[in-house]
């Protein structure tokens, strides 16, 4: 008697807290919208009477007579707004505190009160009636009766059976009168901690939430929720006996979408005026690449690639229904030992949201979506695999080669189209993958054959390669400076030691656990000098600067997010034109580039484009962003490392034929027994008669070559014939400058392959 009075006394008060609060245009609106759940706010509870603490605790014993009081208004609003046995349902939101767990934090002290759990949903089940209230029919006495029903998930009374009487007191047959049974939706679902908050080295913990009512399907597999709700202990049963070990679920009362920019960073005025200090800098991309991951050496390009990947270009969608990518996808092929791994690994430590997996550790319906049984029901249900969960992140893949043909032609769909459409068991869905693929490969003989074409090293399908906006080649030069370069930098590395390690830098007048240091971490821009962590100063006795990685994660995320860059019709016109230098270069080259030149590389060099202008903070997309995209661009097209690499090879080579032609021409200078003046005199005729040694083709780099003779056939495209000093105008007005010995070279190359005549100071085009 003193449960009902109870529930009475808190129904009177919670009807005093709905009519003096905001809570009757509440109400109102959720009439007007044809809604059953009043969301109340913790923190409102808090200022009257206390109620806040007490509900979170019991929740069982507050939150029927709640519904009950939001019930009894809503009919005194408007009586033809519900049925007699329909009732309004209260879900909580606000400020949860100690209660704001994830699923690892979900531990027994919680069971019987009420959380706020925050995660990942990776499981949906099918919606489901469950029964309320049946009604059964006796032929033999023409009399009905009703059962109603109560499992763990109601808050009144205790649990009833779930199984239908078949039979009244006396023995007469029921029959049940389906029709007349009152049901309510069901779903059970299955939420994940966040990936990028989960524990390394530890599985993710999960934690089953079942949602009725209105809260079914409002939220689907990768979406990133927080769920209030009770938490609940269900006994297990183990061979027909009762065990000490429960079983945990969360009983939703309102599931809140969060946005991925939840855990976005907070700039102060002072962060945003570094940005754009940064932002106006001459040398910002050089600046940003430098300060991604500072401890590997080398690899500028690939870094700048690795900055404008992050930042992404603009999403499309037009009116028609066709959607443009704006992720960047970039793949890494190279030797052992080239720090490809450790390149996704300062991915992982600035992106936003970064999911990690390899080739061999991973199937193809991983990384996209699978269908699995339910082990309770037995049905099916779908399954969000990595590609899924990193809904507008990055997934980076590495040891890429080791995948299985079958596996690796799943992510085909992911990498252009950005969703994942899965037909199977009846199943018919498609979600979305808006997500960045960074992979990693060796070449297809374990290193790099450099008498092989690129495409023969890397060894996978154009249909893949194409879809892949960049795509480098990593070697391990074998040059004695770059090695000592490379040494000097990794023995810096493992002999420096951190303020916290007790290291030098103490004696510098910081504190030993560098607590000034972090107080002063979050306003400051640029990592403080260090010889044995950055090395020498350079040349002109300034430092390298360096970002430090919390400025570098605040300026992507606002260059990411508050800058949508526009395309100039200069911008337009130029990567036009260089689009059809591309591809008519591509045709007419011997050896290939690393990728195929398609209709995709139009649309990469729009994306690198944009990103770079994100990365000036510009409204505009300029000619300038086109160029700087292009070096970008032409340093993965052309395999430049491979070009440095033989042309360092070229000039050994000549160093050492130089060295041989002046230790024979000692010899024959000390073999000869004349005066001084003789040997002077011969030594000068030797000298004199020795013929300069002539410039050749071969020490112009192919790119060069290819630019020079793309600009000639444009120009002379419908000239019979012009003079050398117009042509050296015209080939300078480009981007590549050349001397009047290259240009002279390089025609008599063209000369000497019958595609041109030389003749008094004219070119002609020879006719075939």
């Amino acid at each position: 008697m003193a449960n009902i009075d109870d529930r009475n006394s808190h129904k009177r008060a919670f009807l005093d807290f709905l009519d003096q609060n905001v809570y009757k245009d509440e109400i109102k609106a959720m009439i007007n919208h044809k809604r059953h759940r009043l969301i109340i706010n913790i923190s409102d509870l808090h200022s009257f009477q206390d109620f806040a603490p007490r509900i979170l605790k019991n929740p069982s014993e507050y939150i029927q007579p709640l519904c009950d009081a939001a019930t009894d208004i809503a009919r005194s609003i408007d009586p033809k707004y519900m049925k007699e046995e329909e009732q309004v349902h209260v879900g909580f939101e606000g400020p949860f505190v100690s209660r704001r767990v994830t699923p690892r934090e979900l531990l027994s002290e919680f069971i019987g009160s009420m959380v706020c759990v925050e995660g990942i949903v990776t499981k949906c089940s099918l919606v489901r009636p469950k029964v309320v209230k049946s009604v059964h029919f006796c032929p033999t006495t023409g009399n009905f009766t009703s059962r109603e029903y109560r499992d763990i998930t109601s808050n009144t009374g205790l649990p009833t059976g779930s199984v239908y009487p078949t039979r009244d007191d006396k023995g007469n047959l029921l029959v049940t009168e389906y029709g007349l049974c009152k049901y309510k939706d069901h779903q059970t679902l299955s939420m994940q901690e966040m990936p990028e908050n989960s524990a390394p080295g530890q599985l993710p913990r999960t934690v089953d939430v079942i949602v009725e009512d209105d809260l079914v399907d409002s939220c689907k597999p990768g979406d990133r929720v927080a769920i209030v709700g009770i938490y609940k202990a269900i006994s297990g049963k183990s061979k027909g006996s009762v065990n000490g070990v429960f079983r945990t679920v969360l009983i939703a009362n309102n599931i809140c979408l969060l946005n991925k920019e939840a855990n976005a960073p907070i700039y102060s005025p002072q962060d945003l005026k570094n940005i754009k200090m940064i932002a106006e800098r001459d040398d910002t991309f050089d600046l940003v690449g430098n300060s991604l991951a500072p401890s590997i050496y080398g690899h500028s390009w690939i870094k700048k690639a690795v900055i404008l990947l992050m930042l992404g270009g603009v999403e499309k969608n037009l009116k028609n229904g066709t959607h443009l990518r704006g992720d960047i996808n970039m793949m890494m092929v190279g030797d052992p030992s080239v720090a490809k791994s450790q390149l996704l690994r300062a991915i992982m430590n600035i992106a936003p949201l970064a999911i990690s997996t390899t080739g061999r550790g991973s199937s193809g319906v991983g990384l996209t979506a699978a269908v699995t049984s339910d082990q309770e029901t037995g049905e099916r249900r779908l399954e969000a695999g990595a590609m899924v969960l990193a809904d507008r992140g990055v997934v980076c893949i590495d040891e890429f080669d080791k995948m299985n043909d079958q596996d690796r032609v799943a992510i085909h769909e992911v990498m252009e189209q950005q969703t994942v459409t899965i037909a199977k068991a009846g199943i018919h869905a498609s979600l979305n993958a808006r997500c960045s693929v960074v992979a990693a490969a060796n070449p297809i003989y374990g290193t790099y054959d450099r008498s092989l074409t690129p495409t023969k090293n890397i060894g996978l399908p154009d249909s893949l390669l194409s879809r892949f906006d960049l795509l480098f080649i990593v070697l391990d030069q074998m040059d004695p400076d770059i090695d000592r370069h490379i040494s000097e930098h990794v023995l810096r590395m493992h002999r420096y030691r951190s303020v916290i390690d007790g290291g030098d830098s103490a004696i510098d007048g910081s504190s030993r656990y560098g607590r000034e240091d972090e107080a002063d971490a979050d306003s400051s821009v640029f990592v403080k000098y260090n010889r044995m962590l950055h090395g020498k100063k350079t040349e002109r006795g300034r430092k390298r600067d360096t970002l430090t990685i919390k400025f570098l994660k605040k300026y992507i995320h606002y260059a990411k997010h508050r800058i949508q860059p526009e395309l100039t019709d200069e911008a337009s016109d130029h990567i036009a034109a260089v689009y059809a230098e591309l591809r008519n270069a591509s045709s007419t080259a011997k050896t290939g580039g690393t990728l195929p030149i398609t209709a995709r590389t139009l649309e990469t060099i729009i994306r690198l484009s944009t990103a770079h202008a994100k990365l000036k903070l510009s409204r505009k997309v300029s000619k300038s962003d086109v160029e700087a995209a292009l070096k970008v661009l032409n340093f993965a097209i052309y395999h430049k490392e491979l070009t440095e690499m033989e042309e360092r090879e070229e000039e050994r080579e000549r160093e050492s034929e130089r060295n041989h032609r002046t230790e024979r021409r000692s010899n024959r200078h000390n073999a000869d027994d004349h005066s001084a003046v003789d040997n002077e005199g011969m030594v000068d005729s030797m000298e004199v008669d020795e013929p300069p040694p002539e410039q050749s083709t071969t020490d112009l780099s192919p790119e060069r070559i290819e630019a020079f003779n793309t600009s000639f056939r444009q120009h002379m495209r419908y000239l019979d014939s012009i003079t050398v000093d117009d042509l050296e105008k015209v080939i300078n007005s480009g981007a590549s400058q050349y001397s009047r010995e290259e240009i002279m070279l390089l025609l008599q190359k063209l000369h000497d392959e019958n595609k041109v005549m030389i003749a008094n100071g004219k070119v002609h085009m020879v006719i075939s």
